[in-house]
């Protein structure tokens, strides 16, 4: 039951390490095409990779993460890393929110301030937010599980269990790519204490019945999803199949590791039209190399692709009765129709279809983001839950 403190404090070593490990990079040749369509290109790899080496400062990352209160609890036989900012606002509504891969707690920097202290952001008292921001088991710097059965049905209870010993009774949810799976296993199990929950990648089958009258909106859903399929979803093949034996590759090279996550930033951001897509159109190469680090300097690329070991076929599917509020972006992988959504939720409090972002939303459009997380929790009946 304890929660210790806890402060990043990576050794100069690792980081000389990394530094060495860059410098002998034994590099492939060049893709045998002028795009994306084989994979992220040489030339970019190589130049993100000397601004790693050259420019890119981890300590600047490692002192924002430990200006805010950071902590440590065991919960199933794992140490849970976290984050907990509360806000000035006594009366603020606790939320916890969750991640997914190749994310990390390196998602929401952007959106921390504005929803602890809506009132030097643009809203109002009674929009805030206590945050509890944990880190996936598997990720970053909580603990790796040894054996198997620590999937999203799981970690939802968890989760549910982190809540209670922080002392919050009532509390809201909200999650994108993995973390909208525990979000939705949270809102199935912690249904008398979770009030309501927000995702921005409802998990929901294309209902059945609408097949013969798709719209324009779910036809392009399809189609999307059938693109993704074909040509975005080997990573998650291998890593639902055989995490461990990529996992050998990912930890042994810095260039692997960060070519393996940089392309799905360029794949599902809202960073351009087609053939003319950048991950630095929607992020900094400083925001990019954040995110890897949290995978590097742990050593985590194969426990966290265990998580689709675990998971890919262990979804509960189950309807989910509380409040439920969904976000679609436009670069979103898979953008759920409302008609399909209303087939698993009975409680649509929220519903929006946004005109810009993509799978990373709080990284990519914060304000926006946080502007949908307090219109949705502004519908629940009773905002102020505090523990």
């Amino acid at each position: 039951m304890e929660i210790t403190p806890f402060k990043v404090d990576i050794a100069e070593a690792q980081l000389e390490d990394l530094r060495n490990r860059l410098d002998n990079t034994r590099w492939p040749e060049r893709e045998a095409v002028s795009d994306w369509s084989q994979g992220i290109p040489l030339s970019y790899t190589r130049k993100l990779a000397d601004y790693w080496r050259n420019d890119y400062d981890w300590r600047r990352w490692e002192t924002k993460l430990n200006s805010w209160d950071q902590f440590t609890t065991g919960i199933s036989g794992l140490d849970i890393h976290f984050l907990h900012v509360r806000s000035p606002h006594e009366n603020a509504l606790p939320m916890v929110v969750t991640h997914g891969w190749p994310g990390s707690i390196v998602e929401f920097h952007k959106i921390i301030e504005p929803l602890t202290n809506p009132v030097d952001h643009g809203g109002k008292a009674e929009d805030a937010f206590h945050l509890v921001v944990p880190t996936l088991p598997g990720y970053g710097f909580s603990g790796k599980p040894s054996s198997q059965g620590t999937g999203v049905v799981q970690i939802g209870h968890m989760w549910g269990e982190l809540m209670a010993r922080l002392g919050y009774r009532r509390y809201v949810a909200q999650g994108g790519d993995w973390g909208s799976a525990v979000t939705h296993s949270i809102g199935q199990s912690q249904t008398e204490h979770c009030a309501a929950i927000h995702i921005n990648m409802p998990v929901v089958a294309p209902a059945e019945d609408t097949m013969d009258n798709l719209s324009e909106q779910e036809q392009a859903a399809l189609e999307s999803i059938g693109h993704y399929d074909r040509w975005d979803s080997g990573y998650s093949k291998q890593q639902s199949t055989r995490p461990q034996t990529l996992g050998y590759s990912l930890a042994d090279s810095p260039v692997g590791q960060m070519a393996w996550i940089v392309e799905k930033f360029w794949a599902w951001t809202d960073c351009g039209v087609e053939g003319e897509q950048h991950p630095e159109n929607a992020l900094s190469k400083d925001e990019l190399l954040d995110n890897v680090m949290m995978y590097w300097l742990t050593n985590s690329a194969a426990s966290s692709a265990r998580l689709y070991w675990e998971s890919f076929n262990d979804f509960n599917m189950d309807p989910i009765h509380i409040p439920v509020g969904c976000s679609i972006y436009p670069r979103e992988i898979f953008r759920c129709s409302r008609r399909w959504a209303e087939s698993r939720f009975s409680n649509i409090i929220h519903w929006n279809h946004l005109d810009k972002g993509g799978h990373f939303a709080a990284l990519e459009q914060p304000e926006l983001f946080v502007e949908e997380l307090r219109a949705c929790f502004r519908q629940l009946p009773e905002r102020s839950m505090g523990a």
